[in-house]
C-alpha cells in the first residue's frame, strides 16, 4: 500500500472525503433529451469505485431558457437521474455532488429557441449573440432556479452541490467588469447575485450538506475581467458561505484556457490557487484545477501547501481507478491532455470519450465477449503501436499466449514519433504505459523482427495485424531536384551537434504544406521554428490549423505563430516544388504564385500499411492505423476490442465445441 498526502482524508464542511481527488462536472454528452441517463450513472459509478475522493455531476442548467448544447441536463429533470447516481457511488464512499449552472451569454439559442441572458447586452465573441439585459424579475427567476435545483438534488441523496462562477457561467459573467456593465445594484455590487445564489443554495440544502463554488480567479483580461488580485476580495469574502472553493481561470476571451491542450504546461493554475489559499487562511478548503494529471504532481502541490485538494477529471477519464490504482503502488493510464475525446461542447455533438481508454462514456457496453472456437491459445500481434500493445495487454490478460512482432527497433510506432512533438510529449508516457503493462501480462515483445506472410500464414494460432501506416504519394508535381520531408523526417532528424538541423543552411526557406488542418501540420511548423528561423505554413482553409477548434487549441495555434512570425500562407494548394520553390493555385480563385522554398515538407495524410493483410489474402484481423489511419484514441479502442472478440483461450489440444 502507498502513502502519499493524495490519499489522505479531507473534511469539506461537515463531510468527510476519503481522498483529496475531485473528480469535476466535465460534459458528456450523455442525457437522454436533457435527463441524467443511466450511462451517466456508471459514468460516475466507474469514478468511485475508482476511489475519487469526491464525484461533481455534470453541470445541470437552473432555468429552462439555459441550454447551452443539446443533451445539457436541466435540473427540473435532473432529480431520478441524481438519486440512481447517488445510490450507485454511495457504496464506494465518495461525495457525491451536483453541479449547477446557467451559461448565461455564452449559452445558444439553437435549442431554446430563446433569447439568452445576460448582465449586459455584450455580444458573445464567439457567436456574435446579443444576450437580453437580464432585468430583475430575471435575476430572480435564477436565484429561484439555483435554490430549486439545489433542494431537489438534496431530496435525491447527492451529498451536496456545486455552483459555477466559473467558465460557461452567468455567475462569472455578472462577477466580470468584460460583460457586467449595469449602473443597479447588481452592477454597484457584481458579487451581489452570487452571495444571493449562495445564500439560496445553503438555505435550501441545509448545514450539513455540502455546498461548493467553482471561481473564475484570473480571466486573463486584466483591463476589466476578474483579476488574481480580485479574486483574493472575492474569495475572501465568499469563504464564510460555501464548504470548498476551486480556482479556475478564463473568460469569454479565453475559454479553451480553462481546459486547455498539453500545450499549456501541467499544474499551470497552482501559483494562483496558493494565491487564493493563502488568502482564505485555512476557512475553506481549496482545490487545484488545471491540466493536474500526474498523481506526483498533485501529491507535491498538496505537500507544498498549493491546495487542500486536486480536481484530476481528465486523469479519471484515463484511468477511472486512479486511486485505487495509487494506493496498490501501481502506475495509473497515462491522460494526454489531448481534448480529443473529452472536448464534447462543439457542433459534431459528439458523446464523451477518451482517447486512452475506450470505456470511457461507454461504460454499460463494457460486456464480456463469448468464448471463440479456437484450435490454440497462441496468439501472434504484428506490430507494436498502440492498437497491437492494447490488444497484446488485454488478450494476454484474457489468457492468451502473446507474442508481438515489430520491425523497428522499439514500440509505438508512429506514436513514438509523434512523441518528439514539444505538446506530445505525453505520449511518450502512453507508451511506456502500455508496453511495460504487456510485459507485467507476460507478453514477449521483439523488436527488430519483421513478420513475413509466410511467417503469418504459417503461425500456429490466431494473427493480428497492426502494421499501422505509411507516407502517401504526393499529390502535386515534383522536379527531379525537388527536397521533400515528411513529419516523421523532421521529428526523428538529428538536432543539436555541428551539423545544421535537416541539413538546413542559413537562408534556406523551409514551408509546412499542412491539406489537413489537424495538429500535425502545427506541431511540425513550430518544432522547425524551434531549430530554423526560415518556415512557413501552406494551407487550403482560410484559417490555420482549422481541426484544432475541436480541441480548443485554434486560436492558441493561430497566435503562437503570428507571435512567433511564421508566415501563414493562406488559401493555396500545392501544385508543384522544385529545388529552390513552390507554386500554389488560390482555393477560391484559381490565381497562381511562387514561393521560396528550399525543403518541403508534407503533412498530407497517411494510408494504412496494409500490405501484409493483403499477402495474406485479408484472412487476418487487422487494427488502427492498419485499417485507416486516425487517432490514437482509435487505434486503442479497436485493440481492445479485437483482444476482447478473441474471448478466453481453449487450451491447446482441447477439442472445441
Amino acid at each position: 500500500m502507498t502513502t502519499s498526502p493524495l490519499l489522505e482524508p479531507l473534511i469539506v464542511g461537515h463531510r468527510r472525503m476519503t481522498n483529496r481527488v475531485l473528480f469535476g462536472p466535465i460534459e458528456t454528452n450523455l442525457a437522454t433529451g436533457r435527463a441524467l441517463s443511466k450511462r451517466h450513472t456508471a459514468f460516475y459509478e466507474a469514478r468511485a469505485a475508482g476511489g475519487a475522493g469526491a464525484v461533481v455531476v455534470e453541470q445541470a442548467s437552473v432555468h429552462p431558457i439555459d441550454h447551452p448544447y443539446e443533451r445539457c441536463p436541466l435540473a427540473a429533470e435532473a432529480g431520478p437521474g441524481w438519486a440512481a447516481i447517488a445510490e450507485a457511488c454511495g457504496p464506494h464512499g465518495s461525495l457525491v455532488l451536483a453541479g449547477l449552472s446557467h451559461s448565461g451569454g455564452q449559452s445558444t439559442s439553437a435549442f431554446s429557441q430563446r433569447e439568452l441572458w445576460a448582465p449586459s447586452d455584450e455580444p458573445d465573441v464567439d457567436t456574435g449573440e446579443v444576450p437580453k439585459v437580464m432585468e430583475v424579475a430575471d435575476i430572480v427567476a435564477v436565484i429561484d432556479g439555483f435554490a430549486g435545483a439545489a433542494a431537489r438534488a438534496s431530496q435525491s441523496g447527492m451529498h451536496g452541490v456545486e455552483v459555477n462562477a466559473g467558465q460557461h457561467s452567468l455567475l462569472r459573467q455578472f462577477l466580470s467588469g468584460l460583460t457586467n456593465r449595469r449602473d443597479d445594484a447588481y452592477g454597484q455590487d457584481n458579487a451581489l447575485l452570487v452571495r444571493q445564489v449562495l445564500a439560496a443554495c445553503r438555505s435550501a440544502i441545509g448545514p450539513t450538506d455540502v455546498l461548493g463554488l467553482r471561481l473564475s480567479c484570473d480571466e486573463l483580461a486584466p483591463w476589466a475581467g476578474i483579476t488574481p488580485d480580485r479574486a483574493i476580495e472575492l474569495a475572501v469574502s465568499l469563504a464564510p458561505m460555501i464548504d470548498y472553493l476551486i480556482v479556475v481561470r478564463g473568460s469569454i476571451f479565453s475559454a479553451a484556457k480553462t481546459r486547455p491542450t498539453a500545450i499549456d504546461p501541467p499544474g499551470f493554475n497552482l501559483a494562483l490557487t496558493k494565491l487564493i489559499r493563502d488568502a482564505v487562511d485555512g476557512s475553506v478548503p481549496v482545490f487545484a484545477q488545471g491540466s493536474v494529471v500526474d498523481v506526483d504532481q498533485a501529491a507535491s502541490a498538496i505537500e507544498a501547501g498549493d491546495c487542500d485538494g486536486v480536481e484530476m477529471t481528465r486523469a479519471l477519464l484515463a484511468a477511472p481507478n486512479l486511486v485505487t490504482t495509487v494506493r496498490k503502488g501501481g502506475r495509473p493510464r497515462p491522460c494526454l491532455l489531448c481534448n480529443q475525446g473529452c472536448q464534447v461542447r462543439d457542433n459534431r455533438n459528439p458523446i464523451i470519450s477518451c482517447n486512452v481508454e475506450p470505456s470511457t462514456g461507454r461504460e454499460p457496453q463494457q460486456t464480456a465477449a463469448d468464448r471463440i472456437e479456437a484450435m490454440s491459445n497462441q496468439l501472434l500481434i504484428v506490430g507494436a503501436g498502440p492498437a497491437g500493445l492494447e490488444a497484446a495487454r488485454v488478450a494476454a490478460t484474457n489468457g492468451w499466449v502473446v507474442e508481438v512482432r515489430e520491425r523497428s527497433d522499439g514500440p509505438g510506432g508512429m506514436a513514438a514519433v509523434a512523441a518528439s512533438a514539444p505538446a506530445q510529449r505525453r505520449i511518450a508516457d502512453l507508451i511506456s504505459w502500455l508496453e511495460n503493462e504487456a510485459k507485467t501480462v507476460g507478453v514477449t515483445l521483439r523488436y527488430g523482427d519483421e513478420v513475413s506472410s509466410t511467417d503469418a500464414a504459417e503461425f500456429d494460432g490466431t494473427v493480428i495485424i497492426a502494421t499501422g501506416s505509411l507516407t502517401a504519394p504526393p499529390t502535386f508535381d515534383r522536379g527531379n531536384d525537388a527536397s521533400i520531408a515528411t513529419p516523421v523526417d523532421v521529428f526523428t532528424a538529428q538536432r543539436g551537434g555541428d551539423e545544421p538541423f535537416m541539413g538546413l543552411e542559413h537562408g534556406d526557406s523551409v514551408v509546412v504544406w499542412d491539406p489537413i488542418g489537424g495538429p500535425t501540420g502545427v506541431a511540425v511548423t513550430e518544432f522547425i521554428a524551434a531549430e530554423h528561423s526560415n518556415v512557413a505554413i501552406l494551407t487550403p482553409d482560410a484559417i490555420v490549423g482549422t481541426m484544432l477548434s475541436l480541441t480548443g487549441d485554434l486560436s492558441g495555434a493561430n497566435v503562437r505563430l503570428q507571435q512567433a512570425d511564421i508566415p501563414i500562407l493562406r488559401r493555396q494548394r500545392l501544385t508543384h516544388v522544385d529545388a529552390n520553390s513552390v507554386r500554389t493555385v488560390h482555393s477560391f480563385t484559381g490565381e497562381t504564385a511562387e514561393h521560396p522554398c528550399s525543403l518541403l515538407v508534407d503533412a498530407s495524410a497517411r494510408y494504412p500499411n496494409d500490405a501484409l493483410w493483403h499477402e495474406t489474402g485479408q484472412r487476418f484481423e487487422r487494427i488502427g492505423d492498419a485499417v485507416a489511419p486516425r487517432t490514437i484514441g482509435d487505434a486503442i479502442r479497436e485493440g481492445r476490442a479485437a483482444a476482447i472478440a478473441l474471448g478466453q483461450p481453449i487450451p491447446a489440444g482441447q477439442p472445441t465445441a
